[in-house]
């Protein structure tokens, strides 16, 4: 079998391993809970601007910054990344 699927398939049950509490070798990333709103006025973008930026909805924004939700998955990974870089993130953004 080729390399490309056996190093799927060991990923994969790693996976299932890792799931069912077996102790492995694997590294979790679990991003850090972030203030919005501290992160918002760091890239000094209004909320219109920010949520265009990021491709988010201005309400989404505000439930964020108000704190009746909180990022989850994707979006709070990017919003780590936009915490620790803001400069780099909205350069590559728009290029």
């Amino acid at each position: 079998m080729s390399s490309t699927f056996e190093s799927i398939k060991k990923g994969l049950e790693e996976a299932v391993e890792y799931s069912q509490g077996k102790k492995l070798s694997v590294r979790v990333f679990k991003p850090e809970p972030v203030n919005v709103k501290t992160i918002r006025q760091k890239t000094q973008l209004t909320q219109d601007e920010f949520a265009a930026a990021f491709g988010i909805s201005v309400a989404t924004l505000r439930h964020w910054e108000r704190g009746d939700r909180k990022p989850q998955g994707p979006a709070l990974v990017l919003l780590n990344l936009v915490s620790k870089s803001p400069d780099t993130i909205l350069t590559i953004l728009n290029e």
